[in-house]
């Protein structure tokens, strides 16, 4: 997806990448719209996870470093430390490894620099959520923006308030005005619009027995790009939205029908990719809208070596249950399930899924990460991510299934 700067933006060049530590992420919360109030929203003080904005990419403490004056950027979502921020509504600040989010030097002009300092209780270092998902510095009279075209590893700044995608920002659950979309999310563009489809194939619950139908990157990108009954942007807030009714077509190794996502890579050949010596990680906000019985919202499939299963799936369940489940040898049928938090039907939260060598781990909604070894008899597979909507039930009807709309997705491989 191109990005859209402001009107008279000089963006700023692209910055290194940081290299980050291992941490948490949060649910994430907020009001999609367009509004220029200046008053706060009502908030709860002192809330930590992700902050999200334009593209779904994540406020980011370079490098994870508590030097003062280090930039702040926005960055692929990691459920690191160094993106797990403190929302203090009762002082208005923004917080992390114990530095404050603060203007540099104070400065008022458009373009200033926004970086990490010892928290002073000073103006440069207030923010005030909107109720619209900016976020404001009153000493300034300017909102936390994105320049919308630098992409990943981009430091933010300040910038005259204008209600656009790229000043709109998802604070972790408890800030903010309430439910509702994030992020900036476009409900008028298809998916592609709104998220970086160009390494995701979807597969549709149509199509003909046992060869449900297949939607390729190229036609999902972009505002124009592919959508559908089954997939589709949601006109309230935005969500990338999936429907899978329990009567759809399935492939040929299972009995559930799906509306989901399969990693690719940028070449448009089938991702493979290999755990030994790598962290691969795969972070999603989501909202489960509706569900028969559970449905599979994230997964680790297994690719080379022979297999038709999943290292792992992550399950949402009808009262509101998730559990992970990890399969003991590439053969399956025996998966073990544990479970691992409760959020309750229509309510959004978020996952990080991670494996690392035989390491799987799991951070969900701002909890410490959870980790499994994963068996031996997995060693020299190929793997990659699904994302989405994999229903766990079967029937006739075609009015019964499940609904997940999705706030934010992001893999990241190093």
């Amino acid at each position: 997806m191109t990005r859209t700067p402001h009107t008279g933006h000089h963006p700023h060049g692209r910055r290194p990448l940081a290299s980050l530590a291992a941490g948490t992420l949060g649910v994430a919360l907020t009001v999609a719209g367009t509004s220029m109030a200046l008053a706060p929203a009502v908030s709860a003080a002192n809330v930590t996870g992700q902050i999200t904005g334009y593209q779904g990419l994540c406020l980011d403490d370079r490098s994870a470093s508590t030097a003062n004056l280090n930039p702040v950027q926005v960055y692929t979502c990691n459920g690191t430390n160094a993106q797990s921020w403190t929302v203090d509504s009762t002082g208005n600040t923004v917080q992390v490894l114990g530095k404050c989010l603060d203007v540099h030097s104070a400065g008022t002009a458009n373009g200033t620099a926004v970086d990490l300092y010892d928290c002073n209780g000073t103006g440069a270092q207030t923010w005030v959520p909107q109720s619209n998902g900016e976020l404001l510095n009153p000493s300034s009279g300017k909102c936390l923006d994105d320049t919308g075209s630098g992409g990943s590893g981009t430091q933010v700044q300040i910038w005259s308030c204008a209600g656009t995608a790229n000043q709109k920002w998802t604070l972790p659950s408890g800030t903010g005005g309430g439910g509702g979309g994030g992020g900036g999310l476009n409900t008028s563009v298809a998916p592609g619009g709104n998220f970086d489809l160009s390494v995701w194939e979807l597969q549709e619950p149509t199509g003909s027995p046992g060869s449900p139908t297949t939607i390729v990157p190229s036609r999902l990108e972009g505002a124009n790009g592919y959508q559908d009954s089954y997939f589709y942007t949601d006109q309230n807030d935005g969500a990338m939205t999936f429907w899978d009714p329990e009567n759809g077509v399935t492939t040929p190794n299972s009995n559930y029908s799906r509306s989901e996502l399969r990693e690719m890579n940028s070449d448009g050949s089938a991702a493979n990719w290999f755990a030994a010596g790598t962290t691969n990680t795969l972070s999603a906000t989501l909202k489960v809208t509706q569900v028969p019985n559970h449905v599979c919202v994230g997964q680790i499939h297994l690719g080379s070596g022979g297999s038709t299963k999943p290292l792992l799936e992550l399950f949402y369940y009808s009262n509101g249950d998730i559990k992970m489940a990890i399969e003991q040898t590439p053969a399956g049928g025996n998966e073990v399930l544990t479970y691992v938090g409760n959020v309750p039907v229509g309510t959004q939260w978020s996952y990080v899924i991670g494996l690392s060598d035989s390491t799987i781990s799991l951070s969900l909604n701002g909890g410490a990460a959870q980790t499994w070894t994963a068996s031996s008899t997995f060693d020299g597979y190929g793997m990659y991510f699904k994302a989405g909507d994999y229903d766990q039930t079967s029937g006739s009807d075609s009015s019964v299934g499940a609904r997940v709309g999705f706030y934010a997705l992001s893999i990241s491989h190093g």
